[in-house]
Parts: structure tokens; sequence; C-alpha cells
């Protein structure tokens, strides 16, 4: 594989609207990525690309490499299955210095065999890591040659972590999947309301609150890329009339070369939000072109907002005027402010991390004049920035959840290893009750008091040197 070829391709995205806006000399210019190795805090390539792929939960996900690298694959990422759970199972080579030395190419192939003998998946994928990308391990000739034997479809996936970070990852787990699944299989059926849902992970069940939303409608979901996804159903996604891009530029790739090679349109949607779901369901329902479709879908959203306010009144009347600080990164650094606005929220700075151009656009958009855009900063910064803002919360991912807590500031997890869905109308009410029920914790008010004992120790300090004084004076002492 021309690995930098490759990345070159993966960068140079067209389908970029900050891209599409350059002329001349400039137009088609790749994004200015710099591989850092090493740096992999906040993910790398090879995590982007299990990210993408983990969530197709009936097949197996084969890392080559030292075992340090498969991490907790239980319970590192919060992407729910309705069924199988073969995806939450580690599989690794666990290479060795010996397997360095010698080549791990034979230790791989019997892996995939036992993994085919003992699970039977209807699929292995099998992740390069960087030291057998170092080491020229031929991950593409020893997957064809366990698929011929074993009968099932076993795919190289090329993205060690050195490569660049996480996104460029996702954007290679897509390329696999094009490369090898997708278009090699056809469905039972089509209707003229087939969508691809491409970039929803399901984190947290999210999907779920979504999918009876277009079910009202009549509208199929032929393939889901990769939330809770089937190996079978993305082998025949190419058959779909709309590919919709849920809020993630991760695989705008994959959507761009879809339109190019099947003729599939995409579109670019976020289920985060009230604002941000109804036009969702007006764009899809206006791109398949269906006039009584469109009808339906006025009708759904009007029944669905009639009941959300009235579910929301008791929150949003806690909630307004609460100013939090939001630290992610990618498309919910501005999905989530379009969501808080929805409740009254005032969200005073964001962080600018792992997002696009045309995320820090939208940003600006949301945020106006006085709002914050943070880069980078640690957790020193992001304290300090709490105070200069007076901010009421911290809305972050968990790795700050800690820091939060010992300033004594409420805290929501947002990132994907949290535990429930904020998409869709039922997610806005979830968000909403997880919020007021963080800031108005009767823990803070207990947290913020001084202990008894510096109470305690406050009179005994002031007795003291009551006492010494005295003593002083006894002594002859003075000032």
């Amino acid at each position: 594989m021309n690995t930098q070829g490759k990345i070159n391709e993966l960068l140079n995205q067209p389908g970029c609207e900050h891209n599409q806006e350059k002329h001349g000399a400039k137009k088609n210019k790749s994004c200015t990525q710099q591989a850092q190795p090493g740096a992999a805090q906040g993910g790398c390539a090879f995590d982007g690309a299990m990210i993408a792929l983990v969530p197709i939960v009936d097949a197996a996900h084969l890392v080559h490499g030292p075992i340090a690298c498969a991490g907790n694959s239980w319970g590192s990422r919060g992407s729910l299955s309705s069924g199988p759970q073969l995806y939450k199972m580690g599989f690794t080579t666990d290479m060795s210095e010996n397997d360095v030395i010698f080549g791990g190419e034979k230790k791989l192939y019997k892996a995939i065999l036992e993994i085919h003998k003992r699970y039977k998946p209807t699929a292995v994928f099998v992740y390069a890591t960087c030291v057998t990308a170092l080491i020229g391990d031929d991950i593409n000739a020893v997957c064809k040659t366990a698929a011929e034997k074993i009968g099932t479809p076993v795919i190289p996936v090329f993205a060690p972590g050195f490569i660049g970070s996480k996104n460029l990852g996702n954007r290679f787990g897509g390329e696999a999947l094009l490369d090898y699944v997708v278009g090699t299989a056809e469905p039972e059926f089509t209707t003229p309301y087939d969508i691809n849902l491409i970039g929803e992970y399901n984190i947290a069940g999210e999907m779920w609150g979504v999918l009876p939303l277009l079910e009202k409608l009549g509208i199929r979901v032929l393939s889901k890329i990769t939330g809770d996804a089937r190996f079978a159903e993305i082998r025949y996604a190419h058959r779909a009339k709309l590919n919709v891009m849920i809020c993630s530029r991760a695989l705008l790739n994959m959507a761009k070369k879809m339109e190019e090679q099947y003729g599939i349109p995409y579109i670019e949607e976020s289920f985060y939000g009230i604002d941000d779901m109804n036009r969702c369901l007006r764009n899809i329902a206006a791109k398949l072109g269906d006039p009584d479709l469109q009808a339906r879908t006025e009708q759904l959203i009007a029944s669905e907002m009639a009941a959300l306010d009235l579910a929301l009144a008791p929150y949003r009347d806690r909630l307004r005027g609460k100013r939090v600080v939001l630290y992610t990164g990618g498309v919910k650094s501005w999905s989530i402010i379009s969501a808080a606005k929805d409740l009254g929220i005032e969200v005073v700075a964001t962080s600018t991390r792992k997002s696009t151009e045309e995320d820090k656009s939208k940003i600006k958009k949301l945020l106006g004049t006085d709002g914050i855009m943070l880069e980078k900063g640690n957790a020193k910064e992001l304290l300090q920035l709490v105070k200069d803002t007076q901010a009421d919360m911290l809305i972050a991912g968990g790795r700050n959840q800690y820091t939060a807590l010992k300033a004594r500031i409420p805290f929501l997890d947002i990132n994907q290893e949290r535990h429930h869905p904020y998409a869709g109308y039922v997610g806005m009410l979830e968000m909403a009750r997880e919020l007021y029920e963080a800031l108005y914790s009767p823990i803070w008010e207990q947290v913020r008091k001084p202990a008894p004992w510096e109470e305690d120790m406050g009179t005994w300090a002031n007795e003291y040197t009551k006492n010494q004084n005295r003593v002083f004076e006894g002594l002859g002492i003075g000032d």
C-alpha cells in the first residue's frame, strides 16, 4: 500500500466546505495535519480506525500488535448493540520481542483461523499498529490467504497510529469499507425511501431514539455505518437513495466516494438540539423529493415539538441563564451549543480541539462575539477559564471529570464513554434532566462549606493565640 499517497488523498478532501471556497493554486490543497509519533493522547490513527469500525457488532476485530494497543475492549466505547456482543471481545496477536525480530505474519494467520473456529464471526477486521507497520508485516497478503482458507471475509485495516490523527484513522476505516465491503452484496428489496446513516456510532443507544421517527415517516435505514451495524447491511449500502452524514466529518471521504461511484447524494446533519433535529428530518424528506413525505414530516415535527415543549418546561425554568464551559472536540464543540441554547443555557466558551474549519465557523456563529474559543488547555487553564467566565458548570469528556470535581464544579460527561443518550427529541429531554441533576445536586452546597474540623480548628487557633499572648506578657516579652 502506498501509505503516503493514501494519506495525501484522504487529507485532500474536496467535500470540505473550506476547500470548496479556495481558488487557484490553493484549491484542493490538503489539510496540514502533522503526525506526532508517541503523542497518542486524544487518539491516534489506529484508535480512529477502530472507533469507526468496531460498532459493526457481529464481526471480530483483531489488533495485530502488542497487547497494550488492544486497550479495554469492553468498557472503552459506549457504542451499544441490539443483538450480537462479539464486537466487545478483545482480540490481539499480543506480539512479543521475538515476533518483532522474526515477523508476526504466521502468528496473525493462526489467530484469524482460531477466531473463526471458536466464534464464527461474519467477518474479521485486522488492524495494523505502529509495530507491525514498522517491521513490514504484509497484513494484506495474510488476510487474503486466510479469507480463502476459512471462506469468511477478512478485511485489512492499515492505519498505524504514527501516520496521523484519530480523524485520519476514521477515514482509513471508511476506505477499508469502500475497498472490501460496500458493493459486495445486494439487499432483498429496495424502496424509494432507503437511506444510509454515516458517522453515527450509537453512543449510549442514541440512534435508537431517532430510528422510530424515521420509521413513522416510512423512511428505511438501509445501512448504519456503523452504529449497531451488521456486516451484511454494509455490503449493500450502495443501493441507498441518500447518505446522511450525522454531524461528523470523520467519514466524509466515504460519503463523497459513494456519490462518485454509485451516484448517491449526501447531506450533513446533526441529531443534537431541537432545531437541528427538525432541520435533519426536513432535509431528508426534501432530498428524497416526495411532497407527501414532506407533509407527513411537518406533522411529525409538530406533534413531537408539542410533547417536548411540555416535558421541557420545568427544566427550562431552572436552567435558563446558567453559564457553562464546553470542553470537548470535533462536532460536539458546536452541536452541543445548539442543544444548550434550546434550554436557555449560555455557552460562554468552547474548545476547538479536533474541529474542522467548518466546525469552527459554526462555533463562531453560535457563540457570538463574546464567546471564547479554546484551542488547547490543561487543567489549570480550564479552571481559570471557568473562574474568569463565572461559569456554573463544566461540560467535557471523562478525563476532565476529576479536575472539575476537585474544584467543586458541577460536571457533565459528554464524550463517547457516557451512559446517557442526548440525540433526538428523547435525547434532548435526557440532556435537560442530566444538566438539572448535575447543577442542582445538594452535594455542591455541602462540599463548598468549611469542614467541621476546619471550623473547630479556627476556634482552637484563636484560643491558643490568646493563651500564648498571656504567657508572653507574664514573661515580660513584648511584641
